[in-house]
């Protein structure tokens, strides 16, 4: 059972400034409720929706549960190939991906020529690093954001590549994502129905953690500006449960992140089947609290589970 210990929440209040809307797929913009209002605010500030933040509670140290891009994005220089047959033929870079239980992709990347390297997936504004083999493939399971899912695949040397499904199961489920640059783990942390810490109904990335819902983290440690992903899944479509489920967002203060402002979009996939994305940017405290943890209450809308 996953327990955490020594833990003070005292109510952290996170007043965000967002940018609510519908997200299009990959290198289109998110869309505003109300598209008026967000095209004139576009027009007047090209940056992100930078939000305040209020009542930010340190919890004591305690090592972490087992769990986008940063406002300036670090840049990086592509990594040439590090073994590239001479039959160019044989450098194709293919991927494929089906449906699998879950509202989920299964997707098989084929990079014969991109062993060992960066490469980046992209579904429905989501972005996640990962890590091909030895032998340049990758095999990866991601949560849906949209019945009928596009994944664009990278590498390096621009070279990309496409892959989509159908995902017929998608209206089962409510979803809740995370994302962002760099080496700050944020974890999501779901009290389904009234749970405590700790106790069944409790979900996290946890293997350990007993719930309906579940929660997925990926990314890639071994890049510094990898980006990350957490998405939190709840079956609504196959549960007689109702009532509330309580969302908050827990962050370790590290050495890589502290003093510094993190920005983190989410992505919701909600009752109204609508996709809609939100932009902040989370102050961390300076480096003296290494250590120690953020629990931001009110940094996700709790979900509300109604009977079906």
């Amino acid at each position: 059972m996953f327990v955490i210990k020594n833990y003070v929440t005292t109510g952290g209040t996170v007043a965000c400034a967002l940018a609510i809307g519908y997200l299009m797929q990959y290198g289109s913009p998110a869309q505003s409720e109300d598209a008026q209002a967000a095209e004139a605010l576009a027009s007047a500030n090209q940056s992100s929706v930078i939000a305040g933040l209020e009542g930010i509670v340190l919890t004591s140290s305690l090592p972490a549960a087992e769990a986008t891009a940063d406002i300036k994005t670090p840049q990086r220089a592509l990594q040439p190939n590090r073994s590239a047959p001479s039959d160019l033929a044989n450098c194709s870079l293919s991927a494929r991906a089906r449906a699998v239980p879950g509202a989920a992709a299964r997707l098989s990347i084929k990079a014969p020529c991109h062993q060992d390297e960066r490469i980046e997936i992209h579904h429905s504004g989501l972005t996640v690093t990962q890590r091909t083999d030895k032998n340049g493939a990758l095999d990866l399971t991601i949560p849906a954001l949209s019945e009928y899912a596009i994944f664009l695949i990278s590498v390096d040397d621009q070279t990309g590549t496409v892959a989509t499904t159908h995902i017929p199961d998608l209206a089962n489920y409510n979803r809740i994502a995370l994302q962002w640059q760099g080496e700050t783990d944020l974890q999501i942390h779901a009290l389904e129905f009234g749970a405590s810490y700790g106790t069944a109904g409790h979900v996290s990335s946890d293997s350990n953690a007993q719930g309906a819902g579940n929660v997925m983290h990926l990314g890639q440690g071994a890049f510094g500006d990898a980006q990350n992903i957490e998405v939190y899944s709840f079956p609504v479509g196959e549960t007689n449960q109702t009532g509330s489920i309580e969302l908050t967002v827990e962050a370790e203060v590290t050495a890589a992140n502290c003093g510094r402002d993190l920005a983190v979009q989410s992505l919701e996939l909600r009752g109204d089947r609508r996709l809609r994305s939100r932009d902040l940017s989370l102050p961390m405290p300076d480096c003296a609290q290494a250590g120690e943890f953020l629990v931001l209450n009110n940094l996700l809308q709790d979900l509300t589970i109604a009977a079906n």
